[in-house]
């Protein structure tokens, strides 16, 4: 494990305040329009977006956010200071969409940028945190993600990025006292920068923990190389953000790569947030979006912790391997402890693991696979998955069976060395 890696590890561990005002206990389950469509963006097209996710299965599912991004607003703000929509791309008015969009079951989501200017290049909120905010709650938005460009000069803002951020989650608070409704929903959209995972809880409800996601396996095994090491940041009161689960549909994955894409994200409690061209998304990529197991782990009003690693790398040693992530995870759940085994290599892989080198599995016990897509029977001691495809995944949910039979060999499944002992203080190998 390389030093940077060390340092990822001991942060993530450090207790931090937590901001709990009522709103993002869960990851959320939206829909933004940046990866598919950039600029290219109006107001039919979220509305057509909407209407889509109602008969595509994806709002009984459990996406419930539509969000715009970037490149809708004028160029300039008013006279009077103020953001002002796209007249031509939104000539109906904001509050008009939100209203409609609202009316089909949905909340919205909108985009602004903490420097001078959006990524796009249109009027960024730094200096108008409150006044864009209120604009914001004014046109019916419930979600805000929040980008990190045209940052201010040092001599201007005189501060970090951490403290470019507080000042919107400053503005939240104001506005959600004085107008009496509930907070926007707050995404930071740092990429990653200044540990965000060990303050971003003090101000929102997600991060963004990394760059830009691309279509591709190595930007896919990079994101989960490095979210494996502060899975402790997340829970009920703010999660890593890995980015867009919308590659799938977007690049050349292979579908068991689209698969092991979805389930890490959901497994790991990211917000899912498809970036696909609905009106062109295949069965395929709806089958992978709507699993509902592995949504109900996202999900999970119990337990709000992201799975974690219990072995690194492909090595005998497990050691920390960046071109290869961690392969084997686990973590509680409301209904049995969660597995997931994802093969990093590119070739089919047998994955086999003892139970108990989990540590939410009990010693001497059996336990029984509660997906209702498939039947692994019972697991006694061990589990194995065969050739598994290249940059493929096995998730398991195991529930306790009751005790393992008797008479098992050897009598400790998972033994310190030297250490099964008898009552009567005879150590057995």
């Amino acid at each position: 494990m390389g030093l940077s890696s060390i340092l990822v590890l001991l942060s993530a561990l450090l207790p931090t305040y937590a901001l709990d005002n009522g709103v993002g206990r869960l990851p959320g389950e939206s829909i933004h329009s940046w990866n598919a469509f950039q600029c290219n963006i109006d107001e039919d097209l979220y509305l057509t977006t909407a209407q889509l996710m109602q008969s595509l299965g994806l709002q009984d599912a459990g996406y419930n956010y539509v969000n715009i991004d970037d490149c809708y607003a004028e160029k300039n703000r008013s006279a009077d200071g103020f953001i002002v929509a796209d007249k031509v791309r939104f000539k109906s008015g904001m509050k008009n969409l939100t209203d409609k969009i609202h009316d089909l079951g949905f909340k919205t989501g909108i985009y602004s940028d903490s420097g001078w200017f959006t990524c796009a290049g249109y009027p960024g909120s730094y200096q108008n945190e409150l006044r864009d905010l209120t604009t914001f709650q004014e046109w019916g938005f419930d979600y805000l993600k929040y980008d990190n460009c045209a940052i201010p000069f040092d001599d201007i803002i005189r501060e970090g990025i951490m403290g470019k951020y507080q000042r919107m989650t400053d503005a939240i608070a104001q506005l959600a006292k004085s107008s009496g409704q509930p907070p926007i929903l707050f995404s930071l959209c740092e990429w990653g920068i200044s540990q965000v995972w060990l303050w971003g809880k003090t101000m929102g409800q997600s991060w963004r923990t990394t760059g830009d996601i691309a279509p591709q396996w190595d930007s896919l095994a990079n994101i989960i190389n490095f979210n494996s090491f502060i899975t402790q940041s997340t829970d009920f009161f703010g999660r890593n953000d890995m980015d867009m689960v919308s590659e799938l549909g977007n690049g050349n994955l292979t579908f068991d790569e689209a698969k092991s894409h979805f389930t890490a994200w959901a497994l790991m409690k990211s917000p899912l947030l498809i970036g696909t061209d609905l009106t062109t998304i295949t069965n395929e990529t709806i089958e992978v979006l709507t699993n509902r197991e592995i949504i109900a782990i996202n999900q999970d009003s119990v337990f709000g912790q992201s799975i974690t690693p219990f072995r690194w790398g492909i090595g005998p040693d497990w050691v920390s391997n960046s071109s290869f992530p961690a392969q084997y995870w686990s973590g509680p759940s409301e209904n049995g402890t969660v597995f997931m085994l994802l093969n990093t290599l590119n070739e089919p892989s047998t994955m086999f693991f003892n139970l108990t080198e989990s540590p939410w599995i009990r010693a001497g016990r059996r336990y029984s696979d509660l997906w209702a897509h498939t039947d692994n029977g019972t697991a006694i001691r061990n589990f194995t998955a065969e050739a598994v495809p290249p940059h493929g995944v096995v998730a398991l949910l195991l529930k306790d069976a009751g005790d393992e039979p008797d008479g098992l060999l050897p009598l400790c499944a998972q033994p310190i060395e030297g250490q099964c002992t008898d009552q009567n203080g005879t150590h057995v190998s």
